[in-house]
């Protein structure tokens, strides 16, 4: 069977940039152009996350500088007008902050990310306490894997699982994280199995199978014979 997936405490950075809720405004925009980042877990007590303070949170200031927002603005943009005026973390994050478990899986870490259009998850353990972040680029480390290590997971782990028979006769080629499947099989409905399971190796780009074999018809596989 295919191995357990990669979770998000495989890639995730473990040292964080952070701030407390009652850091200044200032302070935060020179950590984060200090540690040239673009959103900060903001922390209170011992190191639980209350929220997440970004550029965002920080650019209406700049915004409404030299203007007052009218009274339409002010109520289509409520969040915002309300940021503009604050001066501390604590008035300036956003909350409850977008959080994932250390054991989630990368797939999910992503789709968590493209739901609620954040660039990076701060990681928090069961009562909320921060343990690491991970960001989209974390997430992409699985395709650095080499065709060499993807090519022997492939056959180890799908072409003997599911060909057992026959994966004497099946070659696997890997280039770019691009896996061909070759060969002669008996039964053709496993090459939507085999191409699912492939796909699910973590570090594959794309499948192509260009495998042959007959079709299982209503009395059974067809052996041409």
């Amino acid at each position: 069977m295919p191995e357990t997936p990669h979770i998000v405490s495989d890639v995730m950075t473990q040292t964080v940039v952070a701030v407390g809720r009652d850091a200044p405004f200032k302070e935060i925009v020179r950590t984060m152009e200090q540690w040239k980042v673009s959103a900060m877990p903001v922390l209170e007590g011992e190191g639980r996350v209350i929220g997440v303070v970004s550029e965002a949170d920080l650019l209406p200031k700049e915004e409404f500088r030299d203007s007052d927002p009218n009274l339409f603005e002010q109520r289509r943009r409520l969040s915002d007008v309300a940021k503009a005026g604050g001066v501390t973390a604590e008035d300036l994050m956003s909350t409850p902050a977008v959080t994932v478990h250390p054991d989630a899986t990368l797939a999910q870490a992503a789709r968590i990310m493209a739901v609620r259009h954040v660039k990076r998850l701060p990681v928090v353990d069961e009562v909320g306490m921060l343990q690491g972040i991970v960001s989209r680029a974390d997430l992409l480390k699985v395709f650095l894997r080499s065709d060499e290590d993807i090519e022997e997971e492939v056959r180890r782990t799908v072409v003997s699982y599911l060909f057992p028979a026959f994966s004497h006769a099946i070659h696997v080629n890997v280039h770019e994280g691009v896996v061909t499947l070759r060969g002669h099989i008996r039964d053709t409905s496993l090459i939507s199995v085999a191409v699912r399971l492939v796909r699910a190796v973590e570090g594959v780009v794309d499948v192509e199978p260009q495998l042959t074999g007959q079709s299982a018809g209503p009395d059974g596989p067809e052996d041409g014979q």
